[in-house]
C-alpha cells in the first residue's frame, strides 16, 4: 500500500474554485477522462449538496504494467461522491475505481476550504491510498501509480483554473453584452423623449 498526499492552494475564493471543480470535466489538461455522468444529485435537509458520478477513463498504461496485469483494456470507470457544504465552506469528495478492483485500488480524497488567514484563497488537500494487489512488484506499481497520481493532480489544478478563467470570460461577456443592451435600452428611451 502506498499513501499519496498533496496540498495546494488557488488564488480564488471557495466558492469559485468548488464551482469550477463541478464543471473540471471535460478539459484539455485531462483528456483521458472521456465521459462523466451524474447518477445522482441532491440537497439534504441541512442545505449539503451530495453528487454520486462516474467517470469514464482512458488510462494511458503503459506496457509493462499491461503486461504485469495481464490486460490490454484502457477504460476504466471510477465512482465519484461530493458534498458540498455551503455553511461551513468545505466541499468533500472522494472516488474510487471501480474497474480492475481485484489487481489495484485507488480511493482518492480531496477537501477544499477557504485558506485560513485569506477568503480570497482556497486550500486543496488531496490523499490517495494506491493498493496493488496478486501480482509481484506491487510495490513498484504502486509507486508508478503514485506517480501519475501526482501527475494527473497538477494537470487537474490546471485544469480548475483553465476552468475559472473560461467562467469568468463568460461572466465578462454576459456583463459586456449587458451593458451594451442597457445603453441601447438608455438611447431608445432618450430617442423617445425627444
Amino acid at each position: 500500500m502506498k499513501i499519496w498526499t498533496s496540498e495546494h492552494v488557488f488564488d480564488h475564493p471557495w466558492e469559485t474554485v468548488t464551482t469550477a471543480a463541478m464543471q473540471k470535466y471535460p478539459n484539455p489538461m485531462n483528456p483521458s477522462v472521456v465521459g462523466v455522468d451524474v447518477l445522482d444529485r441532491h440537497v439534504d435537509p441541512s442545505g449539503k449538496l451530495h453528487s454520486h458520478r462516474l467517470l469514464s477513463t482512458e488510462w494511458g498504461i503503459p506496457s509493462i504494467v499491461k503486461s504485469l496485469i495481464g490486460t490490454c483494456r484502457t477504460k476504466t470507470y471510477v465512482q465519484e461522491h461530493s458534498v458540498v457544504d455551503p455553511v461551513k465552506k468545505t466541499m468533500e469528495l472522494k472516488s474510487s475505481n471501480i474497474s480492475f478492483t481485484n489487481l489495484v485500488s485507488v480511493d482518492e480524497r480531496l477537501v477544499y476550504k477557504p485558506h485560513p488567514h485569506d477568503p480570497h484563497k482556497t486550500v486543496l488537500t488531496q490523499e490517495a491510498i494506491i493498493s496493488v494487489k496478486g501480482v509481484s512488484l506491487s510495490s513498484y506499481l504502486e509507486g508508478l501509480m503514485a506517480n501519475t497520481i501526482s501527475s494527473n493532480a497538477n494537470k487537474g489544478r490546471e485544469a480548475l483554473e483553465w476552468v475559472i478563467n473560461r467562467l469568468n470570460a463568460e461572466i465578462e461577456e454576459l456583463a459586456a453584452s449587458a451593458r451594451g443592451t442597457m445603453r441601447s435600452s438608455m438611447a431608445a428611451a432618450a430617442f423617445v423623449e425627444k
